[in-house]
């Protein structure tokens, strides 16, 4: 053990110093239902031989050295420390006492002197689980493709453990595009280029100087993140979402966001008639490495492969469609809209002139500046909506089947928080919702909502159509 702690300090990425800051402190929450009742003997022994050992960051806590450089340095891990296993006041049914739980440690902060994680074990029943394991990890630690990864490295396959997990195959037509030579591509370039400098143009003025209207889904109010938050969930049929896709000739995220826009709206008008004019943006987080599926915890900490262990994300400024009131208008319309808003930015490369710009103002400013940027990009919007793809198969931890799986993020100035997380046959969306001013029932009531519209009116089209 000795060796182990005199290892060279790992510098801290520049992303884990944004996530970690004066300005931002921010976790990401996964969230495991259980079939059975929690056993929790054997948390200590597996977080010494099982989760400690994925990453040294989570034997690591985050120091400044004698020349101001941030760094990892491994420490003595105590997991009893990390474990909170809450009591409740005897009931039959303890939803009311896990959500106000919930909603404590979404706002409370972890101890600096310690490494940056927690494990909070519910062993009560709720209407969706016999018991609760919550898994709280800072975000300095990785982004939620390095978390999930490490999470999912602790579970096992139900059917068979000896198998790996596996995950919904992400197609693209990059392939189809390597083919075309360099004449073919010319136009394509060009109007890339020419979207690319619009939307990074669009950026810094939506991140500096432009900011969305107050409305029912954003308050305008300044220290929000230190508020307190509801938590509620939807648990969609993924095989109605892939009928969706199916007779709209989208992707399954065209048919998601498109739903989430439509249904932010509809919460919109419920709430305040004149808020369908109303100027919205919506920013959507992404895993920027070129991988089609989570890679073992090894492969993510080989700097050899693609899918590098740290914070590899950036994002999309999309403006949320408003809704019409003609009596023609067609609620597909937000879905079509949706593909058609991704794909120009997914084509563009701003994605990417932001992380540059952001890596330049933090060789010229430091950390802390790249993190005010970063909290007025996400308090100038209205919404922020991220997901992560789940595996295929049940899982178990320490033999306990998991029936449900979803995630939720902290730490911006933001009002709601929307995340996508699938598993198995089911697409859970969990609502992250500022307490006191979004109405989370009516919120989540309008979701779903939007999606029952969009199903019934892509399940009467007659025909697949072609993509608009």
């Amino acid at each position: 053990m000795d060796q182990l702690y005199e290892e060279v300090e790992e510098p801290v990425s520049p992303a884990g110093q944004y996530f970690n800051s004066s300005v931002i402190c921010s976790y990401v929450f996964g969230f495991l239902e259980m079939e059975i009742p929690i056993d929790d003997s054997k948390t200590i022994p597996l977080i010494k031989d099982v989760f400690l050992p994925i990453n040294p960051r989570f034997s690591s806590i985050m120091i400044t050295d004698e020349n101001g450089k941030r760094r990892w340095k491994r420490v003595e891990v105590k997991p009893e420390e990390h474990v909170k296993i809450p009591k409740f006041q005897e009931s039959e049914l303890y939803d009311q006492y896990f959500d106000e739980y919930v909603t404590r440690i979404l706002t409370e902060r972890t101890p600096q002197n310690k490494p940056l994680w927690e494990i909070h074990i519910i062993k009560y029943p709720t209407s969706n689980a016999a018991g609760t394991v919550i898994f709280k990890l800072h975000h300095a630690l990785g982004d939620g493709y390095s978390l999930m990864g490490a999470l999912l490295s602790c579970l096992e396959r139900i059917d068979d453990p000896s198998l790996p997990l596996t995950f919904p195959s992400r197609t693209s037509s990059s392939s189809k595009a390597s083919k075309k030579n360099v004449i073919q591509k010319l136009p394509s370039f060009i109007s890339s280029f020419f979207s690319s400098m619009s939307d990074f143009g669009s950026s810094l003025v939506k991140t500096r100087m432009v900011v969305d209207d107050k409305t029912p889904v954003r308050s305008g109010y300044e220290g929000t993140e230190s508020m307190p938050f509801a938590l509620s969930s939807i648990s969609l049929s993924l095989d109605h979402v892939k009928a969706i896709k199916t007779k709209l000739g989208v992707t399954i995220n065209d048919v998601i966001t498109g739903m989430i826009f439509y249904g932010i709206r509809l919460y919109m008008e419920e709430i305040e008639s004149m808020a369908r004019k109303a100027k919205s943006t919506a920013v959507v987080m992404l895993n920027t490495r070129n991988v089609k599926g989570y890679q073992s915890v090894k492969e993510m900490q080989n700097s050899k492969v693609k899918g590098l262990w740290g914070n590899k994300i950036s994002f999309l400024q999309i403006p949320i469609p408003k809704l019409s009131q003609s009596k023609s208008y067609n609620p597909l319309e937000f879905v079509w809209n949706a593909r058609k808003l991704i794909k120009k930015k997914r084509r563009s490369f701003s994605v990417y002139l932001i992380g540059l710009l952001l890596d330049l103002e933090m060789k010229l400013k430091g950390p802390e500046a790249v993190a005010k940027i970063i909290y007025k990009t996400l308090g100038n919007c209205s919404v922020v909506i991220s997901n992560i793809f789940g595996p295929l198969e049940q899982m178990a931890l320490a033999n306990h089947p998991i029936s449900g799986l979803y995630f939720t993020m902290t730490g911006g100035p933001e009002n709601i928080d929307i995340t996508i997380m699938s598993y198995v046959k089911v697409l859970r969306i969990t609502l992250r919702t500022l307490k006191g001013f979004i109405d989370e029932q009516k919120f989540k009531f309008c979701i779903e909502k939007a999606f029952d519209v969009i199903f019934k009116a892509a399940m009467e089209i007659s025909q697949t159509p072609n993509n608009k």
